[in-house]
């Protein structure tokens, strides 16, 4: 009698667990939808040149802006935010790419960065002409970004933070660091990013998009939590971008 009811508490266990585990997988998969305007970036054209390779999103320039005539030497590899499509990044980072630059989009297991923070490397050993390697991420994927960089610090040149800081201390990263948040945030708020600063390199460089909020640093809708934003998406994002390009010339 007293085997037996070992037998079934493991498997009232058991089952519990099976029970947890399906409902955070469905809870997961619960996805922000990209946007039309993301699905549309998902093309070529006579700027940017856009394929799948091993299921990341890649965006590569085709010799216009400014590496016109220029070899890529840089590329930048954005880790989504968590519950968020990967490809609700595709026109921010095909942007970038028509600027001379490679960007790089990895999806992320069950849409949560953290559980691959190491999807860099596989990018990094597949182009091997890139010469000089940065990370973003937004929100969660800014944790997932930085971890690998702070672990990696002789493979990532930079790290950018999109609504985003690290989970732990950062200051000794040697590469460079750039936080970009918004006044509108209701999720990674002015006042988490400014407690956040303790933990940061002295040299971070930091960008507040006034009236900007936390879903439009992608294009996946409204999010639970957030602010309505002052400023259009198009605005921010363009504030977004040229941000970037300044400072992916810098690194």
């Amino acid at each position: 009698m007293h085997n037996r009811k070992i037998i079934i508490g493991i498997g009232i266990a058991l089952l519990v667990l099976i029970v947890a585990g399906g409902g955070f997988v469905m809870w997961a998969n619960q996805a922000a939808s990209p946007l039309p305007e993301a699905l549309a970036a998902m093309q070529s054209d006579a700027q940017v040149s856009f394929s799948v390779q091993d299921g990341w999103l890649v965006f590569q320039p085709t010799g216009q802006g400014s590496a016109i005539g220029q070899p890529v030497e840089t590329g930048l590899i954005i880790y989504p935010g968590g519950k968020v499509d990967y490809r609700a990044y595709a026109p921010t980072a095909r942007a970038l790419a028509a600027q001379g630059y490679l960007v790089v989009i990895p999806p992320a297991p069950l849409n949560l960065a953290l559980f691959d923070t190491n999807a860099a490397e596989k990018i990094i050993a597949a182009f091997p002409h890139i010469q000089k390697w940065a990370v973003a991420g937004h929100s969660l994927g800014g944790v997932a970004a930085a971890s690998y960089a702070a672990a990696h610090p002789d493979k990532i040149q930079g790290v950018a933070f999109w609504a985003s800081y690290p989970s732990g201390n950062m200051t000794a990263y040697p590469g460079q660091t750039l936080s970009i948040a918004a006044s509108d945030d209701g999720l990674a708020t002015p006042e988490k990013v400014q407690a956040a600063k303790k933990d940061l390199p002295a040299a971070t460089k930091y960008i507040v998009i006034q009236g900007g909020n936390h879903a439009q640093f992608g294009y996946y809708g409204a999010q639970a939590g957030d602010k309505s934003a002052a400023i259009s998406r198009a605005e921010q994002q363009r504030q977004l971008v040229a941000a970037m390009f300044a400072w992916l010339q810098g690194l």
